[in-house]
């Protein structure tokens, strides 16, 4: 007869994996900022209400600053290349799903197609826009976007929820080429991970990489009931994780003790 602790034991859920990314270059740092900013402004635009689409409005504005720091359409294009190159490796070696592959390479053909067809100057209206502008301009001051100070969004949020997602949905599209293609390269560089399970002694762990296979992304996942969380910092050639403990909001983190088990993943 099965006992009942453990009929409750099987019956528990599997306790949720936290998993913790840290970008090795620029690049992928930037692409996991525009990412994260894109699926924001995405969620809050959905709401439809007038405090989503101020939270969506921020969003866009901090994709249009971080986006003209430098050409990331062209960073895109080059790695959408690459992937497609190391497809069309693939192609020959034994035990390769081919349809599989075809797909991958027809959605990376297409993503590459619609970047390139969107041209250099496929955010100048929205970086046009006085609108936008006046906004992005009153966002660096606390409170700066309230009624008072800008009239004009005041009344635009008070426009109908289906008038605001639509105006939004059209700012979108002209981010839609560039930030499908970064979340296509990110799934990739995620799919492409070597995972093993690894130890910290004292909540401190090294590893280094090797030259002619730089790595991209690391991933550190942790149990939530671990109730400890990584601290990651290094480069591409060398990294170091520092577990802290979880000590709540009011108490500062302290330093894990023991060993930790915990899975790394390093994405090329």
């Amino acid at each position: 007869m099965v006992q009942p602790e453990n009929v409750a034991a099987a019956l528990a859920p599997e306790p949720a994996i936290l998993v913790f990314e840290q970008p090795l270059n620029e690049r992928m740092r930037t692409f996991l900022r525009l990412d994260y900013l894109y699926s924001q402004a995405l969620h809050h635009n959905e709401k439809a209400s007038q405090w989503g689409s101020r939270a969506a409005v921020a969003s866009l504005i901090d994709i249009l600053a971080i986006s003209g720091r430098s050409d990331i359409r062209s960073d895109v294009l080059k790695e959408l290349e690459r992937h497609l190159t190391l497809m069309q490796d693939f192609q020959n070696r034994p035990g390769v799903d081919t349809a599989r592959l075809r797909a991958l390479v027809a959605n990376l053909t297409r993503l590459r197609a619609a970047l390139a067809a969107a041209g250099n100057s496929y955010l100048q209206p929205l970086r046009d826009s006085e609108f936008l502008a006046a906004i992005r301009h009153r966002s660096a001051i606390p409170g700066g976007t309230c009624e008072f100070d800008l009239p004009d969004y005041f009344y635009w949020l008070n426009q109908d929820a289906e008038s605001r997602v639509q105006t939004f949905n059209e700012w979108l599209g002209m981010l839609r080429p560039l930030c499908d293609a970064i979340a296509e390269l990110l799934w990739l560089t995620r799919q492409n991970g070597r995972s093993r399970i690894e130890t910290a002694q004292d909540g401190c762990f090294n590893i280094s990489f090797e030259r002619d296979a730089p790595v991209q992304m690391l991933r550190v996942s942790v149990s939530a009931d671990a109730r400890i969380y990584p601290e990651i910092s290094g480069n591409q050639h060398r990294c170091s994780v520092r577990f802290l403990t979880w000590n709540g909001l009011m108490t500062r983190a302290t330093q894990a003790q023991g060993t930790q088990s915990f899975t790394l993943t390093c994405c090329n």
